[in-house]
């Protein structure tokens, strides 16, 4: 297998990376769904929690503890570790990752889209400007936009918020773009993302697949690399070189 996808990555011409919360899991942080997902634990959190920050910023701004520790013990892994030795060779032109725990920024990814934000940066939902979390003193709850003085939250995407529109459209040129996707760590359920290996299957490309476990696009991959992802991902980077 490590063999085939070398072979298919090598006669790409922009190839892209789409990481979802298996390849962290390796850095110790629990993923969502799944055996042992924190959200088959706990229960998925609500839906209308988007609505409930536009509701009550103050409030929302004075419960954000949860799921800290893991992340802040976390570093990044072979995996992510191969990603970046893939960009530095030129061969992958971008990673589309559904996490929002900067390792793929620690490891030394600069051809980066954090589809669902950053938990170390904050975001104004009016014009889409990014700071680090240190930018604002958070004396005055909820912070205010310094360009255009818009409701300032954390950079993750919450359910029933929008994702960013020019975050969005970046995703969607890049697999526009793409002849080639590596799905790596995710379950492909979530959307829009789940949609994108699809897109690229639909018009002849190629889709590798990285994972320990069978999903539902293991059914259209044209490759499979069962097995922890910072064990594969290495090893297709040692193949190419």
């Amino acid at each position: 297998a490590i063999e085939a996808a070398a072979e298919i990555v090598r006669n790409s011409n922009y190839l892209v990376a789409l990481v979802g919360a298996g390849l962290s899991a390796e850095s110790g942080i629990p993923t969502f769904r799944g055996a042992g997902g924190l959200w088959t634990r706990l229960g998925e959190p609500s839906w209308n929690g988007y609505q409930d920050l536009l509701k009550d910023p103050v409030g929302w701004w004075r419960n954000q503890t949860e799921f800290r520790a893991a992340i802040d013990a976390a570093e990044p892994n072979a995996g992510h570790i191969a990603l970046v030795s893939l960009e530095r060779m030129d061969i992958l032109k971008m990673t589309i990752t559904q996490n929002v725990d900067n390792l793929h920024v620690r490891a030394g990814s600069t051809r980066l889209i954090e589809i669902h934000g950053n938990r170390t940066k904050v975001r104004c939902i009016v014009c889409e400007s990014r700071w680090l979390r240190e930018a604002f003193d958070y004396e005055d709850l909820p912070p205010a936009c310094p360009e255009c003085g818009g409701l300032v939250k954390g950079d993750t995407v919450m359910f029933g918020e929008p994702i960013p529109p020019r975050v969005l459209e970046a995703c969607f040129n890049a697999t526009d773009k793409c002849d080639c996707m590596i799905v790596c760590g995710t379950s492909a359920t979530v959307y829009p993302a789940a949609s994108f290996p699809q897109a690229v299957a639909e018009r002849g490309g190629f889709v590798i697949e990285a994972n320990p476990n069978p999903t539902r696009l293991s059914e259209i991959a044209d490759v499979v690399l069962k097995g922890p992802t910072g064990i594969t991902l290495p090893r297709l980077v040692d193949r190419l070189r």
